[in-house]
């Protein structure tokens, strides 16, 4: 098989989406490690320590997957990769842009972009969604 040089997409990481058995216990334990809150609801949280990096939480029937969180810094960025993977743009309750795709070995990435938007709901302390 041929080895393609073509990129296929690429951003910063952004934050790492795992399993929690129990969100509640779980967003306490990330806050006495020091990360904040940034969104909490009953089907996934996101917490951020001091550098920006986040850590989703999914108990049990959350609608996310686990997967590997990558930041474009463009809506255009995202548009590009979305078109190349073949999956749509979906925008989320938070006012965040992703798709997910597959990566490395078939685990999971999210590609996310947050527009000006997400950042002025953050502004104004209202959770949101991812």
């Amino acid at each position: 098989m041929q080895e393609s040089n073509e990129t296929r997409f690429e951003g910063a990481v952004d934050h790492i989406a795992i399993h929690s058995e129990d969100l509640g216990r779980d967003v306490e334990a990330y806050k006495q490690m020091g990360f904040r809150v940034e969104t909490l609801y009953e089907d996934w949280a996101m917490l951020r320590d001091r550098a920006g990096f986040g850590i989703a939480l999914l108990p049990a029937g959350s609608k996310h997957p686990p997967h590997l969180g990558l930041r474009v810094e463009s809506r255009a960025a995202l548009e590009e990769a979305a078109q190349r993977e073949k999956h749509p743009v979906k925008e989320h309750r938070d006012a965040s842009l992703s798709f997910y795709t597959k990566g490395v070995g078939g685990d999971v990435v999210e590609l996310i972009y947050y527009p000006p938007e997400f950042h002025e709901r953050l502004a104004k302390g209202s959770d949101g969604d991812g």
